[in-house]
């Protein structure tokens, strides 16, 4: 019961969101001047995905939606439409994660691989359609590859330091309603 408590999800939502504007910030500071050649990770959305799927109430849709907006308007992306494909991925896997939580860690990896990649395509699709400059096909591979990689590093951090855990069938939420 004490996992359901309105303390402590207020607490952990407002943690989710400092670490995702520590995050941007971190994303914000130059290590190094010169270009790169390939896409690091989105650990931002790692860290979005990892959360959605073990504890949907720690992640509205609306920080979500504002923490990604700030993401586009700081890097310089077109804003609104990764954010709306965010905000629609993850409440997908919201809507997956009671499914999820049953299953071995492969499954929601494969999930997560899924929306990631869909979301991915839709934004290269609707760039192009708009025919807005995007980078190219082999630096955006790279980059949701990257990104699915680090995914269980996200995982493992979230669960190990901030105790993100899957809910048991058991647990019950602040209602008193079986998760």
């Amino acid at each position: 019961m004490a996992e359901g408590s309105t303390p402590r999800i207020w607490a952990m939502r407002m943690m989710f969101v400092a670490l995702a504007m520590l995050l941007i910030f971190s994303k914000l500071v130059p290590l190094d001047f010169q270009p790169q050649v390939w896409a690091g990770p989105d650990m931002l959305v790692a860290l979005i995905f990892a959360w959605a799927l073990r504890r949907p109430e720690f992640v509205p849709a609306l920080s979500v939606g504002l923490i990604i907006l700030l993401a586009d308007l700081l890097f310089l992306r077109p804003p609104g439409l990764w954010a709306a494909l965010m905000v629609i991925g993850t409440q997908a896997l919201k809507n997956r994660a009671r499914t999820l939580r049953d299953q071995p860690f492969m499954m929601e990896w494969l999930a997560v691989a899924g929306i990631f990649l869909t979301i991915s395509l839709v934004n290269r699709l609707v760039l192009a359609v708009l025919m807005i400059p995007q980078a190219p096909l082999g630096l955006t591979v790279i980059h949701v590859v990257m990104t699915l990689i680090c995914y269980p590093v996200i995982v493992m951090i979230s669960q190990w330091v901030f105790g993100v855990r899957k809910a048991a069938p058991g647990d019950l939420d602040r209602l008193g309603q079986r998760i």
